[in-house]
């Protein structure tokens, strides 16, 4: 098993994983299961990610717990909580409807269907809640309904991952962007990742007469849907394959849609509305304002809740 596969089941909730395994986790504490225990000895630590028992001395992170409450190995512990639905975020509907992105199927890479299962079930860590909802001020609908997750790879390095679903919900690319502000690369591509339009199962959720915003990267698109708007997202219209194409062709005059577009206020924003003219003559613009580089920024400048 990988390093960073590791990784990302080291961090599980360990709170969650010790319900999943029948402990009644309260205000941090439970039963210790390892000795005859009446009085709730056994401690969670969050920040940590642990467990002692102050009684028995128990102790260790979620995959010794697991280890320790089952009679496991290393490897059958490991495939157990690879294997169980995560325990960390409460049974929720997508964002903007009810269709669940199933896992994928058909031809996908070796590197996309290796992730797949962690995007059924996403984690996000003390990084990526901090980018996510600190700083991008997202609304966490949203980012549920995105399923955007996290890992550290080998060096401890924390990515957010990003997947790219089909019209019909299944995974066909992933996107990673570093989280240590000014680090680089700033974005990975697993081999056999296909990342094209952005967000394309919300168009199940289109109505005749709605208007679908396209934006320049994930970035914008989350803060588009954050807004309230249906939004997908293109990072260069020169990247367009003919099917994607095709598709954006054929949603207008099947929806009669409003196609919208908020371009960045620099040259590339420039040049990827007016490629997109190309495909979409009736595409619409609305200039930001002068203090606003993109629409993330208009979002939290002018948009964001309080």
């Amino acid at each position: 098993m990988e390093r960073h596969e590791l990784q990302k089941l080291r961090d599980l909730p360990i709170e969650g994983v010790a319900e999943r395994l029948g402990l009644e986790v309260a205000r941090h504490k439970a039963l210790c299961p390892f000795h005859d225990d009446h009085h709730a000895s056994l401690s969670f630590s969050p920040s940590r990610n642990t467990y002692r028992c102050f009684a028995c001395g128990a102790h260790g992170g979620v995959i010794d717990l697991v280890m320790n409450r089952l009679g496991k190995g290393f490897r059958e512990a490991c495939e157990w909580l690879g294997a169980t639905p995560s325990p960390s975020l409460p049974e929720e509907r997508a964002y903007i409807g009810t269709t669940e992105h199933s896992s994928p199927s058909g031809e996908v890479g070796r590197g996309v269907a290796f992730y797949a299962r962690f995007f059924e079930h996403p984690f996000l860590s003390e990084e990526a809640r901090r980018f996510l909802y600190d700083e991008r001020r997202l609304d966490p609908r949203v980012v549920r309904w995105c399923r955007l997750t996290s890992w550290r790879d080998r060096r401890g390095v924390p990515w957010l991952q990003i997947p790219y679903y089909d019209r019909e919900g299944r995974l066909v690319g992933l996107q990673n962007r570093n989280l240590v502000p000014g680090a680089l690369p700033r974005f990975r591509f697993p081999q056999g990742a296909r990342c094209g339009i952005y967000n394309l199962p919300v168009l199940a959720r289109l109505r005749p007469g709605d208007d679908l915003w396209i934006t320049e990267g994930a970035s914008d698109c989350w803060a588009m849907l954050s807004a309230g708007r249906k939004a997908i997202a293109i990072p260069s219209a020169t990247l367009l394959t003919r099917e994607d194409r095709e598709l954006l062709l054929s949603l207008s005059p099947s929806l009669s849609l409003t196609f919208r577009m908020s371009p960045d206020r620099d040259l590339p924003g420039e040049q990827l509305f007016l490629r997109l003219r190309e495909v979409l003559p009736t595409l619409r613009r609305h200039q930001l304002p002068p203090d606003c580089k993109d629409f993330s920024d208009y979002y939290l400048r002018h948009l964001r809740p309080p």
